[in-house]
């Protein structure tokens, strides 16, 4: 998603693109997404998409064409299944040091369950 910027010396306030511009504009998005995103596996696309650098790669790609400013990626669609490999399951999950609790903080764990005691009285 993007926006139409204003051009320098311009009084008008609105700033529309030509349609035949907002067509190129999508086309170079779709292949700036796509050459970003092909190569990298899930872990190195979210560092992509924290920071935002896809849409200012974006930006710098469309400038030719017409400015942008507040380019975001808003949706992700994973358009083919990803194969399973356990390992890097595993991997992936040990990376986060253990179980966490209600609040999405790691709290450290025991390898031995230790049953809770009885209370006599409620």
């Amino acid at each position: 998603m993007g926006f139409t910027k204003k051009l320098p010396k311009q009084i008008k306030k609105t700033s529309y693109a030509q349609s035949s511009q907002v067509r190129a504009i999508r086309r170079k998005m779709m292949d700036t997404m796509t050459k970003q995103v092909a190569g990298d596996d899930l872990k190195a696309l979210v560092h992509k998409l924290i920071p935002d650098s896809i849409g200012k790669d974006i930006e710098k790609e469309c400038l030719d064409i017409y400015t942008l400013h507040d380019v975001h990626v808003r949706k992700v669609k994973v358009l083919k299944k990803p194969k399973f490999d356990l390992g890097r399951l595993m991997d992936l999950h040990g990376e986060m040091g253990g179980a966490t609790d209600e609040m999405g903080e790691i709290v450290a764990t025991s390898n031995e369950f230790v049953e809770p005691q009885v209370q006599e009285s409620v």
